[in-house]
């Protein structure tokens, strides 16, 4: 039951193998904070716009943030966080002229949290 959720910028479209990115995911969710792969969800939001800094360079932004149910210990969920950190590029391939800020986030659902 994992949510992924991944922001990225639109000049990323053709450099970003989502569906790889995804694939390659869930497993390590099941490796690092005991999720099972088989009810991870990933969507993925195209950002138009995205502006870094004082906006002068062509830079671009992927983050993905990840919510868990409660109960993970902090260290798993640093773990998994750097291991989203660590994936990210694996799936981008390079822009000329374009840098790419990789960000990540481990959350807990809240207890309104519902699905069915």
């Amino acid at each position: 039951m994992p949510q992924i959720a991944v922001d990225y910028s639109a000049s990323l479209d053709e450099a970003f193998d989502r569906r790889g990115f995804a694939l390659a995911l869930h497993p390590v969710l099941g490796a690092t904070v005991g999720a099972n792969p088989a009810v991870c969800k990933t969507r993925f939001r195209r950002a138009e716009e995205t502006v870094v800094a004082d906006g002068t360079t062509e830079q671009a932004v992927v983050h993905v943030a990840v919510g868990l149910a409660p109960g993970r210990r902090e260290e798993a969920k640093a773990r998994l966080t750097e291991a989203v950190l660590a994936l990210v590029p694996q799936h981008l391939k390079p822009v000329d002229g374009l840098t790419v800020h990789i960000s990540a986030e481990v959350h807990d659902f809240t207890p309104s949290y519902r699905r069915r």
